[in-house]
């Protein structure tokens, strides 16, 4: 077991470092190897570095923030769906199973109907997908039933239909010149936009959610148990529910409210970890995220790189994740623990 875990930790690194390098490298302005290192052990040493002011402009100014920004879009939604996973013992569930998603969604094509600047329509989607998911566990814990969680899923569904038809609405309402297409490009998942100011709004949550995530990893473990059982080890079941769907959802939301709706990695990218390194979540929230990473920062090099014009993510992510999915519904029997 733990050769294992070092060969898996180890090929995630590896996917993780390749997709750095990539993404740094390939593009129209390309950066060789030794020029990146360069310009990185420069910065990092205050040093000159001898290149031209623009190979340290695209490393730096360019491609930094949006390597950084996919590092972190994709490490989040990686560990949301590890974390998502678990909880509701299914492989088949992603992190916008609460709704976390479309209430982002939401928030941002509202943003955008509102005529609201960047950071208006970023912070909109943050709290429509944080505020979607309170929705959902609110009234989810209201009614009650046999089965919590099959309670909570079915709300998560339910809420997140209405906040579609949401969506819909605004966009008709919209202007279908301007408004209308912004909304579109956002909803597919794009990282063209990211630079500097969006890294603190984003790493932030995102580094504060997995960080509770990893503080709470033995416990996650234990809850992937049976309800019964899991409160016979004397587990408070509610509270950490809530504290792990907490902390999943503000990952989500940061990320979604920074790259719009990028689907299929929170859903693919846990399973090739698990397979990895195991169920553990102490080695499977590391493992997820840096396989996120850098999946991520692959995809994007090939959505700007493929052709004269950039392709969103979510559709370079459809293409790639509906096999995989089509696979597992043909393996997956009676669900997943």
């Amino acid at each position: 077991m733990r050769a294992r875990t070092l060969g898996g930790s180890t090929i995630a690194f590896a996917v993780l470092v390749t997709g750095v390098a990539v993404a740094f490298a390939v593009g129209r302005f390309p950066v060789t190897l030794p020029d990146l290192a360069t310009a990185l052990w420069s910065r990092v040493t205050g040093t000159p570095s001898g290149l031209s002011p623009s190979v340290e402009a695209v490393v730096f100014s360019i491609r930094g923030p949006r390597v950084v920004a996919a590092l972190a879009c994709g490490a989040a939604l990686a560990i949301a769906g590890a974390a998502f996973q678990g909880l509701f013992r299914n492989p088949l569930v992603s992190p916008d199973i609460l709704g976390a998603s479309s209430g982002a969604a939401l928030g941002a094509v509202l943003g955008i109907f509102l005529s609201f600047g960047i950071f208006g329509i970023q912070a909109a989607a943050f709290a429509g997908g944080l505020l979607a998911v309170a929705a959902v566990y609110a009234v989810g814990s209201t009614i009650r039933s046999g089965d919590p969680i099959l309670t909570l899923v079915l709300t998560g569904v339910v809420v997140g239909a209405l906040l579609g038809a949401g969506v819909g609405l605004i966009k008709v309402l919209a202007d279908p010149y301007n408004q209308l297409p912004a909304m579109t490009f956002w909803l597919l998942g794009s990282l063209s936009a990211a630079n500097a100011r969006d890294l603190v709004p984003l790493i932030t949550p995102v580094i504060l959610g997995a960080a509770v995530l990893m503080a709470l990893r033995w416990r996650m473990n234990a809850l992937s148990l049976p309800e019964e059982e899991a409160r016979a080890l004397g587990l408070p079941t509610g509270p950490l529910r809530l504290a792990i769907v907490a902390a999943a959802t503000l990952v989500t939301a940061a990320s979604v409210a920074a790259a719009g709706i990028i689907g299929w990695v929170g859903l693919v990218v846990p399973h090739l970890a698990r397979f990895l390194v195991g169920p553990d979540f102490g080695r499977l929230i590391p493992a997820s995220a840096m396989l996120g990473g850098g999946y991520l920062l692959l995809i994007d090099t090939l959505a700007r790189t493929v052709g004269p014009v950039e392709v969103p993510l979510g559709i370079l992510t459809a293409v790639i994740g509906t096999p995989f999915f089509i696979w597992l519904l043909a393996t997956a029997r009676g669900g997943w623990s």
